[in-house]
């Protein structure tokens, strides 16, 4: 691996990183819920079309899964980074049909080093996803944690 483009210090309260875009196919949607979460609006079309939804949506871990997908290739492969230890909150807010663009960014909200092991931090962040309209459909609050930087 190259050496990292991001490490701990690089991750002040405030900055905001934008990951990347996406439009999402029905075909991805029937797919993924067809294996994951095969509620009828999220794979049958007739059904979707009489449910509130009024048609096929995504899975909101469907969703989720885009957005890490985007954060994954807009800067974690660059990252010194050390996994997660979780989420704390994933929300879904408007429902994500076959055509939506989404865009996705990542929000610092809190950083520090740890205490136990000086040569990393952790990052607390909140994930959001827009459409194309600029509507926010999902949010994510987690953390992750980077080594620091070396020297």
């Amino acid at each position: 691996m190259a050496q990292p483009k991001w490490y701990f210090e690089d991750f002040e309260v405030g900055k905001t990183i934008e990951v990347g875009s996406r439009t999402v196919t029905e075909d991805e949607i029937i797919a993924f819920a067809t294996q994951f979460d095969p509620q009828p609006f999220h794979v049958d079309r007739d059904a979707a079309a009489q449910s509130m939804y009024g048609g096929i949506i995504a899975s909101g871990w469907h969703t989720c899964g885009l957005m890490m997908r985007m954060m994954v290739d807009g800067y974690l492969c660059d990252a010194a980074g050390l996994g997660s230890p979780g989420v704390d909150e994933v929300r879904w807010l408007k429902p994500v049909r076959a055509g939506d663009t989404l865009t996705v960014s990542t929000t610092v909200v809190e950083s520090h080093p740890s205490k136990s092991k000086p040569d990393r931090g952790v990052v607390h962040t909140v994930w959001q996803a827009k459409n194309q309209h600029g509507e926010l459909v999902a949010t994510i609050k987690g953390m992750g944690m980077f080594l620091r930087r070396p020297g």
